[in-house]
């Protein structure tokens, strides 16, 4: 099959594109439907990339990419499973197409958090909040010991 393209969006904006050299295909027969054909028919996929060498990344991508897919690798190899469909050449274009989404997903850039400050409306909410907690507490209490 042909490279890997991620169409241009925010962190890529040129798009990324994943050299099927880099990319390591495995085949195994997958469970579900199929009838007679599913025990002989080696339709399951399992599509494989090296995160840490591929030259599909730079390296701030690369950084975003393994910090953000960390639990879904091992090292840094990402593996894609497909075994929907019954055919493999399809299975191969779903774990393609997986990868196209998750490398696109995990190079966006993560939005800087601006500092921002309680409403004086929710502090007044607050501080009114603690007092009748306070008064709740208060009239608990044994009158004796006071």
């Amino acid at each position: 099959m042909d490279d890997v393209r991620v169409p241009p969006g925010p962190g890529a904006p040129h798009g990324l594109r994943v050299p099927a050299a880099e990319l390591v295909e495995q085949f195994s027969r997958s469970s579900g439907p199929g009838g007679q054909g599913v025990n002989t028919a080696d339709s399951r996929v399992q599509l494989s990339l090296d995160l840490g060498t591929t030259t599909a990344l730079d390296p701030v991508q690369r950084r975003r990419v393994l910090d953000r897919l960390a639990e879904r690798c091992t090292g840094s190899i990402l593996t894609i499973d497909a075994s929907e469909h019954r055919s493999q050449w399809r299975n191969r274009a779903a774990a393609r197409q997986r990868l196209a989404e998750l490398l696109r997903d995990a190079v966006v850039p993560v939005p800087p958090r601006r500092a921002t400050r309680p409403t004086r409306g929710s502090q007044r909410r607050r501080i009114v909040a603690k007092r009748q907690r306070s008064e709740v507490k208060r009239n608990r209490r044994d009158p004796r010991h006071e």
